[in-house]
């Protein structure tokens, strides 16, 4: 496949290329390649792209390649490629992903597709014997399709993990008059604090602007925000993030609340 020399050769564009490739073999996207060309922000960075065909071919360096036949139904168009639906792209990620990834893959997918993760349990009592599907009940459970960004899942399942109660995910801050004041990534309402996951948007001079006119109305009605940022979320520092965090919700979390 040919490419301008200066394209990023990120998930999306390798995974067009892998359709090309896989076009006449009834090749049909799935898996992180699906999830890509969805619009659902999921796949680590070095993520193969992954392409279903219906005939044997042989592998390719930085392709995956599943064997299989993809019914029509679960198949759209997307960006003039057969890519899988989100809820079966779902159903393909959490059923082969650890816990914590398939959570991650399942918000995303369950926010583009607007389909509640639920479904997945409805399409297993339909395929009992598929591979994985065991484990669903779990990835379910944890799944949050209000969830805007895998950095804000994967924080919300540390928390958890750590014994923390759940926080509300997006959650709308109100005033007296029940006016929105602000919307957070995550929340302790009865702690009234505030987490956000600070990505790269969040340094644009006027949207770090923004963000601090916030905070301060936030302030005003006795809310406390912990900015973290993507250094924060790393598996080194997790546990160090998650420790910062109960320490603040002992410190504000009243008594008996």
């Amino acid at each position: 496949m040919y490419a301008p020399a200066d394209l990023e050769l990120d998930l999306v564009a390798r995974s067009l290329a892998a359709f090309e490739f896989a076009r006449d073999k009834g090749g049909v996207l799935v898996g992180y390649s699906a999830a890509a060309l969805l619009g659902a922000d999921c796949a680590p960075l070095d993520a193969p792209a992954e392409v279903a065909v219906a005939v044997r071919t042989n592998a390719r360096p930085g392709l995956r390649i599943v064997r299989a036949r993809i019914e029509a139904g679960d198949v759209v168009a997307r960006w003039a490629c057969r890519v899988t639906t989100p809820l079966r792209t779902a159903w393909d990620l959490a059923r082969r992903l650890d816990l914590v990834e398939a959570v991650v893959a399942v918000d995303a997918l369950a926010r583009k597709g607007r389909f509640a993760p639920s479904e997945l349990l409805a399409r297993r009592a339909k395929a009992p014997a598929a591979r994985g599907c065991r484990r669903l009940d779990g990835v379910v459970e944890l799944a949050n399709p209000r969830a805007e960004s895998p950095m804000e899942t994967r924080l919300r399942l540390a928390l958890r993990r750590a014994g923390l109660p759940m926080p509300r995910v997006q959650y709308q801050v109100c005033d007296e008059h029940d006016y929105v004041v602000a919307r957070v990534d995550l929340a302790y309402p009865a702690a009234k604090l505030a987490v956000e996951y600070d990505g790269a948007v969040h340094y644009d001079p006027i949207v770090h602007e923004r963000d601090r006119r916030r905070d301060n109305d936030l302030a005003d009605l006795g809310w406390h925000v912990m900015h973290l940022c993507a250094q924060d979320a790393l598996p080194s520092q997790m546990q160090h993030t998650v420790a910062r965090i109960r320490a603040q919700l002992g410190m504000r979390t009243p008594r008996g609340g």
